[in-house]
């Protein structure tokens, strides 16, 4: 009898690293969440919670069997070193693109993002980002701080300036920051009105793709640390992943579940659920 190996990984993803075109990577941190904890546990919940879910794709006809996809499970990231956990990601980031393969990553809080974007920029320097969330996170700083989750989207401005920030769902921030993207970021608030156009728009652009799953209303997303009444559902979340695939995507993320706020499992149910979308739509 041939004894395998014990590898987690996300259902349907075993493909090798050479073979694949699309490489996950988990990013376990959430040093800098302001109110509460636990995105760093999301990763692991999910290629767990994975095997409940099929393969199949009835709303695309697709499987994730047919395609090639990496898992090269979590990277080791030190709690409480901000820079340190983002120069890891950045470097995982760069070493993927390099090779000629797309990263999705599994935060983690929002910060995270900046991480792989910090890299994809390099090789792309007309990079643009799609951004679906409940929250601007448009803020200089938090606390004095100018790393965390509330102000990783205007650390991304700071590296591609005006005119190439695309956010949708948006339904809480303070009012600064909502005047001071105002022109300097398009914000879609509350739902995904405008996607189609934005996407025109973009044209042949390469683009970074990054969803905060709290973009999803409460009532059937809880399981994260900072819920906001008034969000969308997991059918309009597909149609605008569905919109947005059809760009130039050179990377993408997941983040902000936080698996122990819903001991039902629905969430991180949900949350396997879009990545398997996600996979099947931006694998082409």
């Amino acid at each position: 009898m041939k004894m395998n190996r014990n590898i987690h990984t996300f259902i349907g993803c075993e493909s090798e690293y050479q073979e694949s075109k699309i490489v996950i990577f988990g990013a376990p941190f959430d040093g800098t969440t302001s109110y509460r904890p636990g995105t760093r546990f999301a990763s692991s919940a999910m290629r767990n919670e994975s095997f409940g879910i099929e393969t199949y794709s009835p709303y695309l006809d697709k499987d994730l069997t047919d395609i090639s996809v990496y898992d090269g499970g979590d990277l080791e990231l030190a709690f409480g070193n901000t820079e340190g956990a983002l120069g890891r990601i950045e470097e995982y980031t760069a070493k993927v693109i390099g090779d000629g393969k797309i990263p999705c990553m599994i935060g983690g809080e929002h910060l995270v993002t900046l991480g792989a974007v910090r890299a994809i920029v390099k090789r792309y320097p007309d990079l643009h980002i799609i951004h679906f969330d409940a929250h601007a996170d448009l803020r200089d700083d938090y606390l004095g701080e100018k790393f965390s989750h509330s102000t990783v989207i205007r650390r991304c401005h700071d590296l591609l300036g005006d005119g190439k920030i695309f956010q949708f769902g948006i339904r809480s921030g303070d009012r600064e920051e909502f005047y001071w993207g105002k022109n300097r970021v398009y914000t879609n608030k509350f739902n995904f009105n405008g996607i189609k156009e934005v996407v025109q728009s973009i044209g042949s652009h390469p683009v970074y793709l990054t969803i905060d799953l709290d973009v999803l209303d409460p009532s059937c997303f809880p399981g994260t640390g900072t819920p906001e009444a008034g969000g969308v559902d997991f059918k309009e979340l597909l149609f605008a992943i569905g919109e947005a695939s059809t760009l130039n995507i050179v990377g993408f993320d997941v983040n902000e579940l936080s698996p122990i706020y819903d001991q039902s499992g629905t969430s991180t149910a949900l949350a396997c659920k879009v990545l398997r979308e996600l996979l099947l739509q931006i694998h082409k």
